[in-house]
C-alpha cells in the first residue's frame, strides 16, 4: 500500500483502526516530526521500544510513559535538525498484518529516501498493541545504524 498524500491526527474518543493509528503515528513521528502529536498517539502508560539500537544511539532505546516519549523524541529531533532526509511517498510503502489479537497489528515498511547518489530504501518492522484506540506499546526493529 502507498503512503497516503496527507494523513489526519484525530483524538482517540473511539475506537480507531489499525489503519488510523498507524497514520497518525507516522505524520506526526516520520512526516512532521512532531513529539507532542507523536507522544499523543499513545496511551499514558504507553512504551516505545527500539530493540535493535544500541546503548550508545542517538535514538531512544526504550521511552516509558507519554511525557518520557514525548521528551525523548523531542530531543532525538532537535538532534536531527540537519537531516534534511524526507520520505519519498510516492516510492514508499507499507503493508498493515492483523494478528488474531485485535489489539495487536503489524506494520512492515519499505521507505524510500531520495538520495544524490541514488534512492535509499530503509526496511522495517513495527509491531502495535493497541489499547483503547491508543499505542499502549510499539516495538520498532529497524536498521540502527540508519539513526546514528
Amino acid at each position: 500500500m502507498r503512503w497516503p498524500s496527507v494523513c489526519v491526527f484525530r483524538e482517540a474518543t473511539v475506537s480507531r483502526s489499525p489503519q488510523e493509528i498507524f497514520e497518525s503515528y507516522v505524520h506526526a513521528g516520520a512526516l512532521t516530526r512532531n513529539a507532542d502529536a507523536l507522544a499523543e498517539n499513545f496511551t499514558e502508560d504507553g512504551v516505545f521500544e527500539a530493540p535493535l539500537v544500541t546503548p550508545d544511539s542517538i535514538f531512544p532505546r526504550r521511552l516509558q510513559g507519554r511525557e518520557e516519549i514525548r521528551r525523548g523524541m523531542a530531543a532525538y529531533y532537535e538532534r536531527q535538525v540537519n537531516d534534511k532526509r524526507a520520505p519519498n511517498l510516492e516510492k514508499s510503502g507499507y503493508v498493515l498484518h492483523t494478528t488474531s489479537d485485535p489489539d495487536v497489528f503489524i506494520a512492515e515498511i519499505d521507505t524510500v529516501f531520495d538520495g544524490t547518489g541514488g534512492d535509499v530504501t530503509v526496511s522495517l518492522v513495527q509491531i502495535f498493541r493497541i489499547r483503547d484506540g491508543k499505542i499502549a506499546q510499539l516495538r520498532d526493529y529497524f536498521a540502527p545504524e540508519q539513526v546514528s
